[in-house]
């Protein structure tokens, strides 16, 4: 009887160590940019909350959508606009925080002579499709009274191209400008070959705000995962707003296995701060502005207060003491 009881204690200590061992695989669609470093750190401390983070690295924010669709992808990094085409493309997400503000310059070759948003008429301005870059494009030749085209005949000629090419072109004179994210635009400059006209932030957009989005399923079916999946995000990003050089140090040697300067990352995150924040508001800017531009091609664009969902931020928030 004795060693019966003994058995069964022993087995249910085996048991009970193989369910805290078991950690949720939580699949991740990220971006290479500086800015996306915190959301890229959180696997470092997963383990931490019972997590085991799997990272995907895409070209760009709309090239995860239809991973997400196919059930690959459990939550994902991107620009607030790639998130909403993708919302209204039939992705089941919701935007659950924000993870960086701004990200972007619109960046000029030196010899030119531009010095304002006026004088890019006549001119090649080089961009990547779908994301923040391109509706902060569209928004400063609005405001400035431009037209445009992806092709001649219009004031400004639009050229679409990867984010990894716009540098490329820009430094063999192929483009006379570039709106450009980050660290490339703060390259481009550093390096010699682009100067900045301007940090395209004085339009109703603001400063965009790249946001991590969660699918519905998680949400709503794994609770659990998904309020642990938000405490470490928040972590992740404590960290490096406390830490300059612990960030530092995971974008450039982890992330871009040294291929960026020190100066590169400063200028870069200068420009593009880690945040947790996001409003419903912004997100409903953002899809505003989209319409008027024709950015993602939306024919039923998505209400922010329907698919903005902040509790699960709000709660990691408050238990680790963040205000």
């Amino acid at each position: 009887m004795r060693q019966l009881g003994t058995f069964i204690a022993a087995a249910l200590v085996a048991s009970l160590a193989t369910a805290a061992g078991a950690e949720d695989l939580v699949r991740l669609g990220n971006l290479k940019f500086a800015h996306y470093g915190a959301v890229s750190y959180m696997k470092e401390i997963a383990p931490k909350y019972n997590l085991k983070i799997e990272e995907r690295v895409f070209a760009k924010g709309l090239d995860i959508v239809p991973a997400i669709i196919a059930g690959e992808i459990d939550i994902a990094a991107s620009a607030a606009d790639a998130a909403i085409a993708g919302r209204a493309g039939g992705a089941a997400v919701f935007a659950v925080a924000g993870f960086a503000r701004g990200g972007a310059r619109l960046v000029v070759r030196p010899d030119l002579g531009i010095k304002a948003v006026k004088d890019l008429k006549g001119k090649k301005v080089g961009v990547a499709r779908g994301g923040a870059q391109e509706l902060l494009l569209l928004a400063e030749l609005g405001k400035h009274g431009l037209t445009w085209a992806n092709g001649p005949g219009k004031d400004v000629q639009i050229l679409y191209m990867a984010f990894a090419d716009l540098n490329q072109a820009l430094m063999q004179k192929n483009i006379d400008a570039m709106c450009q994210s980050e660290p490339q635009s703060s390259q481009a400059i550093n390096k010699g070959f682009g100067v900045e006209l301007l940090k395209p932030y004085d339009t109703p957009l603001g400063e965009p705000v790249r946001v991590l989005v969660m699918t519905e399923k998680m949400y709503r079916e794994k609770r659990g995962v998904a309020e642990r999946v938000l405490k470490c995000f928040v972590e992740a990003t404590k960290a490096f707003i406390d830490n300059p050089k612990l960030a530092e140090k995971y974008v450039r040697e982890t992330m871009f296995k040294s291929q960026i300067t020190s100066n590169d990352y400063q200028d870069a995150i200068a420009n593009s701060p880690f945040t947790y924040d996001l409003t419903v508001a912004h997100i409903q800017v953002t899809t505003d502005l989209m319409q008027t531009y024709g950015v993602g091609r939306m024919t039923s664009p998505p209400a922010a207060k329907d698919w903005v969902k902040l509790d699960l931020l709000e709660k990691a928030k408050r238990e680790l003491k963040i205000r």
